[in-house]
């Protein structure tokens, strides 16, 4: 069983709704974007925080004895919130010495960092902006072959903060979904509103439904995962 068990019984179980924090804790696993100047491109900056997400939920830290597997564990048991913020220079270095895991894919990087409290960030963190996170859209072509993609609702206009959090839940319902324990590629473009229309018609798809506490309605699909 792994640290995902408890979204997958969730997700195939079909809930739409996740119970308030039962110790009435909010929780969130921060992500930290690295947002140099110039940044590197959207594409491959939410790309990076699709893996970061999943790929410290598969750490072996996060499995059962683990450092990591009682904060994982509490966290994924409720609602699985996201809070990205932008780091560059010494602030990168600085959030890079916390607990978590770096993805890099071309010239981006970020980093997810161990779920907790959300009033008791380290101070590497709070120091951080969750604002000033949107990038230009970019052109990255086609999804490579092979590959699983995570496809945004481009008609939503979220913010590349927003939007990180979001790829990152996919990733992690995607890897719950499937039965996944090593980390895989993922590809992430936007859906137009016809290609949109048409994922959303697949019933294979794994869907991101958003809890609604910023820039969309509760209950709003921001993306989906779809199988190569």
């Amino acid at each position: 069983m792994t640290i995902l068990e408890p979204i997958a019984r969730r997700y195939l179980g079909g809930a739409r709704s996740i119970e308030p924090d039962p110790d009435g804790i909010v929780r969130a696993m921060p992500i930290v974007l690295r947002l140099e100047r110039p940044p590197a491109a959207r594409t491959p900056v939410l790309e990076a925080a699709a893996g970061a997400a999943l790929a410290l939920c598969l750490d072996p830290r996060a499995e059962p004895g683990g450092e990591w597997y009682d904060a994982v564990r509490t966290w994924v048991d409720a609602r699985i919130r996201k809070i990205a913020r932008r780091a560059r220079g010494a602030h990168w270095a600085a959030v890079e010495q916390l607990p978590g895991v770096t993805v890099t894919v071309g010239d981006a990087q970020a980093r997810a960092l161990v779920p907790g409290p959300v009033d008791e960030v380290p101070r590497e963190v709070a120091r951080l902006q969750i604002g000033g996170t949107d990038l230009p859209p970019d052109d990255p072509g086609p999804p490579p072959p092979g590959v699983p993609v995570i496809w945004i609702n481009a008609a939503l206009g979220m913010t590349t903060g927003k939007a990180a959090a979001q790829v990152g839940h996919a990733a992690m319902l995607y890897a719950a979904a499937r039965g996944i324990t090593e980390l895989p590629r993922f590809a992430v473009r936007d859906a137009d509103p016809d290609h949109w229309a048409h994922l959303v018609a697949q019933e294979s798809s794994v869907r991101v439904r958003d809890g609604g506490f910023t820039e969309v309605a509760p209950g709003t699909v921001t993306c989906l995962a779809v199988d190569p």
